[in-house]
């Protein structure tokens, strides 16, 4: 039985608290019937709807006046098929969970991000991605999918069964239907051994091409006003497991990356002067460290600071050069920034609108603590991207338009074709894709 929350349940707010809507009604449907159910009275009552998540993006990609569709109770495996590789999931199930069971039954995701509190289809929709040499976004890991269409009726999508729903509708910002299931490609659980150390800025700069090259996933975080960074690569290991013992894992990862940070960020925001201060002890605090586990436990990490968050896919080879232009810009402003910028990289995928599609990628992402100005930053910062044909995150701050959208990604118009055919009458629209895919 489905649960409807009248109108009167107020306001609904994203993660970072920048995005607000103000739905007539919410809806919780217990199944895909009565999600279909839902989008045809809203045709019925003349209101647009659309799914949310756990309200991860920071763009309003999910906010409406119309149904608010809220997908709790479409959770859970449907299928593992282990001779196929594949994994059946529904679509509000949210990826710590499924993190979670997979490992139970000895699988895994090949790659993921960071964070894993977004449900499937969330993640998934906006191009949420990790960083990978070889291996690629969630989204690229999708062999099938279904969702209902502006109708009501469903549709089911893979490389087979409508080879163009599925080329676009794996990153579909929630413009085409709303995702109820998924179909993953997995693989039997592997382990990898994580080594994470301090690098300065210009050593990583410059030896980035063999730190990509020599190891299956690298990343690595600057931090602004200082001249440091801090490296993590991930690579497939033999074993045996080691896993980051409970009181360092603490220390490293609640205190120093959530505690601490989170004081150090209410200090900064008090008092900016002190930030380049704070920054330069906070990129000494953490050391060195190596360990090996399961994938979800080296891939994920918690994240208790709330922040604002522009991420920019550049063309990998343009990376060194963006990144140095991003640093020489927040040295000669009057700029406090507490937060490290974070670089991953993914190789070129076939999506529509994946933020790596047809080309060789790699992320920049400025983040701002909550409740701090960062409109000066994040502009100064779109400039530079925008300048390297960047790319924003679907589900990250930026400003950019349809028009803009039309010049980076080549095949832009065969996703608003589809659209039109879709959801002609934009039952799923709002204003955040009027701006992005145009009316």
């Amino acid at each position: 039985m489905s649960t409807t929350v009248s109108g009167k349940s107020g306001t609904w707010r994203n993660w970072a608290g920048n995005v607000t809507a103000r739905p007539v009604r919410e809806v919780a449907p217990a199944s895909v019937e009565e999600l279909s159910a839902a989008v045809r009275k809203a045709a019925d009552d003349g209101l647009r709807v659309k799914a949310v998540g756990t309200g991860h993006s920071f763009t309003a990609a999910a906010a409406t006046d119309g149904v608010l569709i809220r997908p709790q109770l479409l959770t859970g495996i449907r299928n593992i098929d282990r001779e196929a590789g594949t994994v059946t999931v529904e679509a509000g199930t949210p990826l710590k969970r499924l993190n979670v069971a997979l490992a139970r039954e000895g699988l895994s995701l090949t790659n993921m991000g960071d964070i894993m509190e977004q449900t499937v289809s969330g993640a998934t929709s906006t191009g949420t991605h990790g960083t990978g040499r070889d291996s690629a976004s969630i989204a690229a890991q999708i062999k099938g999918l279904e969702l209902v269409t502006a109708d009501g009726s469903l549709l089911s999508c893979s490389e087979e069964e409508n080879p163009d729903v599925f080329a676009a509708a794996r990153v579909g910002i929630g413009a085409l239907g709303i995702v109820t299931a998924i179909t993953f490609s997995v693989e039997p659980i592997f382990l990898l051994t994580a080594r994470e150390e301090p690098m300065a800025f210009d050593k990583v700069t410059a030896d980035f091409d063999e730190l990509f090259t020599e190891n299956e996933h690298f990343e690595f975080y600057w931090f602004p006003h200082t001249g440091n960074c801090n490296t993590k690569r991930n690579n497939r290991s033999a074993g045996p497991e080691k896993p980051i013992g409970q009181i360092g894992g603490w220390i490293e990862d609640e205190f120093l990356s959530n505690g601490v940070f989170q004081v150090a960020n209410l200090v900064g925001r008090a008092a900016p002067a002190t930030i380049p201060t704070i920054a330069k002890i906070s990129s000494r605090a953490l050391s060195a460290r190596t360990y090996t586990d399961i994938p979800y436990k080296v891939f994920t990490s918690p994240r208790r600071v709330r922040f604002v968050e522009m991420e920019y896919a550049v063309p990998r080879e343009a990376l060194v050069e963006t990144l140095r232009e991003l640093k020489t810009m927040v040295d000669r402003s009057s700029l406090r920034v507490s937060f490290p910028v974070e670089v991953r990289t993914a190789p070129a995928d076939d999506i529509a609108l994946s933020t790596a599609s047809g080309r060789e990628s790699a992320y920049i992402a400025v983040h701002m603590f909550r409740g701090t100005p960062y409109q000066a930053y994040f502009t100064a910062a779109e400039r530079i991207f925008t300048a390297h044909e960047g790319r924003p995150h679907w589900g990250k701050v930026h400003t950019r338009d349809a028009e803009y959208f039309s010049k980076v990604y080549p095949r832009f118009g065969e996703f608003t074709a589809l659209r039109d055919r879709l959801d002609p009458d934009r039952r799923f629209g709002n204003d955040y894709l009027r701006r992005v895919l145009g009316s």
